[in-house]
């Protein structure tokens, strides 16, 4: 059975959801697991209610499960290590788009711009950064409403600097995508520095023989 098929039934069978899976250098082994996303009613929107977060008892959990069920499959690695998504948490499909719209987000495209680039910015641009932004469909289409980015190339003003109010605002810019047009997407890991939470909490077990397991 494929790394991929063993570790997302594991997993999913405890309950979480399988966000990555990579191979290092020196054998180990690192799978990232969120809890499954269930969008918010407008009355806990209202009430502020936060995200439910992956904990460390969590990655416990799967990581002992992981174990048992890597060992019977034959599978060879070194160290295992699970944890939650960090804060440059990659976005794998159409929930995850839908969870972090108003996020910014970078994109990487399969293929440059080319023609489609209109001029506005370079034809051999593949990589995005942008508010991420639901595009829906145009009345009568019969594709799934789509995605978009949104962004402005204004220059960042430096610590202390004061902005004209008269100063005219930099045009915006928008790139629609499919999903399928893209190579990777992850939120951009912009720290706040101003009180900015992450939406899941960091969660991690690092196991070498079954026994080390730090908090």
């Amino acid at each position: 059975m494929a790394l991929q098929q063993i570790v997302e039934q594991t997993v999913a069978g405890l309950g979480y959801d399988l966000v990555e899976i990579e191979r290092s250098a020196g054998g180990l082994l690192r799978v990232t697991i969120d809890l499954p996303w269930v969008a918010p009613t407008s009355e806990a929107v209202a009430a502020g209610v936060p995200e439910p977060f992956v904990t460390v008892e969590d990655c416990e959990k799967v990581t002992r499960q992981l174990q048992f069920s890597l060992e019977v499959d034959g599978v060879d690695y070194k160290r295992l290590e699970v944890s939650s998504p960090g804060i440059d948490r990659p976005l794998r499909n159409e929930q995850d788009f839908e969870r972090f719209v108003g996020a910014v987000i970078d994109i990487t495209l399969k293929a440059p711009m080319g023609a489609a680039a209109g001029g506005q910015v370079s034809a051999t641009r593949k990589k995005f950064r942008g508010t991420l932004e639901r595009a829906e469909k145009a009345e009568g289409a019969d594709a799934a409403p789509g995605w978009q980015i949104v962004w402005s190339d204004a220059p960042k003003p430096k610590p202390g600097q004061k902005v004209s109010k008269k100063r005219a605002p930099a045009p915006l810019h928008a790139l629609g995508f499919a999903l399928d047009e893209l190579r990777d997407a992850r939120l951009a890991p912009i720290v706040d520095f101003k009180g900015r939470k992450a939406k899941t909490q960091p969660g991690f077990s690092d196991i070498d023989d079954g026994t080390n397991v730090p908090d």
